[in-house]
C-alpha cells in the first residue's frame, strides 16, 4: 500500500518540476532581453553626454556590481529566492522606462545602478531557485540541461532580436529601452507564477557570516598562491572580453564606418561564435594536448594570449579585417569561459568557502573592468580607440608573460622544498 502511494506522488512531482521548468525558461528568456545593450553608447551620445561621462557611468555600473555580490546574497537567504526574483524583475523594468523620460547623466547613473541591483539580486537565487525545487521534486537530475536550455534561449532570443534593435532606434529613439521594459515587465508574470519555494530558507545565525567569510579567504589566498593566480588570469579574459565586445563594442564600430543600424547584427553574429565556443571547450583542450600544452592552466595561458593578440590585430584592421578579430576574439572567450570556471572550481582549497571564493573572484573581475571602463573615456574622446586596444593588447600580454615567470618560480621553490623533505 505504501510503496502504491509513493508510486502515486511521483507524477505530482514530475509534474511540478517540469511546470517549474517552463516558467523558469520563460524568465530568463524575457528578463535577459535587453535589447538596447548594442546600441546603448550611439544613444546616450544622442541625448548629449560626452564620451568620458559615458566611460564614468559604465565604471560605476562595475562598481556597483562589485559592492552588491554579497549584500543581494544575504537578502536571498533572508527574503527568499522567489521573493527576490519578483523584486529584480519589478526594479529592472523601471530602471530600462528611465531612459525614455529621464535622458540625462543622472537618469543614466540611476538607470545603470537599477540595472545593477536588478541582476545581482536574480543571478544566483535564480539558479537556486530552480536547483531546490527540482530536488524537492526529485528531478535534480534535470536542473543542468534545463539551465543550459534557458542560457540557450535567452542567447537565441538576443541575436534574433538584436538583429533589428538599430534600425528601430533610428525610427524612433526612445523604443528599444520601450521595448526591453515590455519584456522584462513580462519576465515578472512568470516569476509570480512559480510556486512557493520548495525548501525553506535556512536562517542564518549571524547575518555578518559572509562577510566574515570573505575575510577568511585572505589567509587561505596567502596559503595557496595558486588560486590568487587563477584569480589575476582569470581577470584578465574577464577585462579583454568587456573591452571588446561591450565598453569599445560601439566606439570601435564607429571608427570602422558601421553606422548604429548595424549594431545590433554584428554583434548578434560574434555572440554565436562565443557561444560556440562555450559549447566545445574540449576543442582547445585536444588541440593544445597535442602540444603538450593540454592543462586548464595552459589552456588559459594561450587563450589569454589569443585574446591579446586579437585586440592588437582589431587595432589595426579595416572594417570587415575588424569584425573577422572581434568573432575570433568572441570564440576564444567562448572557450575560456569554462575552463576557467573549471580550474578555480579545481584550485579552491576548502570546499566550505566555495561560494565565497567565487563570489570574491567575480568582485575582483568587475572592479578590473571598472578600472578599465574608466580609461576608456578619455581614449575615446580623443579619438583613439586603436591605441587603447593596443595598450590592452600589451599590457595583458605582459602580464600573462609574468604570470607564467611567477609559476615557473613557484614551481622551482615548491619543487626544491618537497625534495628537501
Amino acid at each position: 500500500m505504501r510503496m502504491q502511494e509513493s508510486n502515486a506522488v511521483q507524477p505530482g512531482k514530475r509534474s511540478k518540476a517540469e511546470k517549474v521548468i517552463r516558467l523558469f525558461y520563460g524568465f530568463q528568456f524575457f528578463f535577459a532581453l535587453l535589447l538596447w545593450v548594442p546600441i546603448f553608447y550611439e544613444f546616450e551620445h544622442r541625448i548629449g553626454l560626452s564620451d568620458p561621462e559615458i566611460f564614468k557611468i559604465q565604471s560605476f555600473y562595475y562598481l556597483a556590481f562589485c559592492l552588491l555580490e554579497i549584500p543581494t546574497g544575504l537578502l536571498a537567504d533572508f527574503l527568499g529566492r522567489r521573493t527576490c526574483m519578483r523584486a529584480g524583475t519589478l526594479i529592472v523594468t523601471a530602471a530600462n522606462l528611465i531612459p525614455v523620460f529621464f535622458q540625462s547623466f543622472t537618469g543614466f547613473m540611476v538607470h545603470f545602478f537599477l540595472i545593477a541591483l536588478a541582476r545581482s539580486l536574480v543571478s544566483g537565487a535564480a539558479s537556486a531557485y530552480l536547483y531546490d525545487t527540482l530536488k524537492e521534486c526529485d528531478a535534480v537530475e534535470l536542473y543542468r540541461k534545463a539551465e543550459g536550455n534557458a542560457r540557450a534561449l535567452a542567447l537565441g532570443g538576443k541575436v534574433l532580436l538584436w538583429a533589428g534593435v538599430g534600425a528601430l532606434m533610428e525610427w524612433q529613439l526612445t523604443l528599444p529601452y520601450t521595448l526591453t521594459a515590455l519584456a522584462t515587465a513580462i519576465s515578472a508574470v512568470y516569476a509570480w507564477r512559480m510556486p512557493r519555494e520548495a525548501v525553506k530558507q535556512e536562517a542564518l545565525d549571524n547575518p555578518y557570516e559572509k562577510f566574515r567569510q570573505l575575510g577568511r579567504i585572505f589567509p587561505l589566498l596567502l596559503r595557496s598562491p595558486r588560486v590568487s593566480l587563477v584569480i589575476v588570469q582569470g581577470v584578465a579574459i574577464f577585462v579583454l572580453s568587456r573591452v571588446a565586445q561591450v565598453d569599445l563594442f560601439q566606439p570601435y564600430l564607429k571608427t570602422l564606418g558601421f553606422t548604429a543600424a548595424s549594431f545590433g547584427i554584428i554583434m548578434g553574429a560574434f555572440t554565436l561564435f562565443e557561444a560556440l565556443g562555450a559549447s566545445h571547450p574540449d576543442w582547445v583542450r585536444k588541440l593544445l594536448g597535442r602540444l603538450s600544452l593540454g592543462s586548464d592552466l595552459s589552456s588559459v595561458y594561450v587563450l589569454t594570449l589569443f585574446l591579446s593578440a586579437c585586440l592588437a590585430f582589431m587595432a589595426v584592421s579595416g572594417p570587415w579585417g575588424g569584425i573577422f578579430w572581434l568573432c575570433l576574439l568572441s570564440l576564444a572567450t567562448g572557450f575560456a569561459y569554462p575552463i576557467q570556471r573549471q580550474l578555480m572550481n579545481d584550485v579552491i582549497p576548502d570546499s566550505r568557502y566555495r561560494a565565497t571564493f567565487l563570489s570574491f573572484e567575480s568582485i575582483i573581475d568587475r572592479a578590473g573592468s571598472a578600472v578599465s571602463a574608466g580609461l576608456i573615456g578619455s581614449f575615446v574622446a580623443r579619438g583613439e580607440v586603436g591605441r587603447f586596444l593596443l595598450l590592452s593588447a600589451g599590457i595583458s600580454f605582459a602580464g600573462v608573460l609574468v604570470l607564467l615567470g611567477v609559476s615557473w618560480l613557484g614551481f622551482l621553490y615548491f619543487g626544491s622544498e618537497k625534495s628537501r623533505r
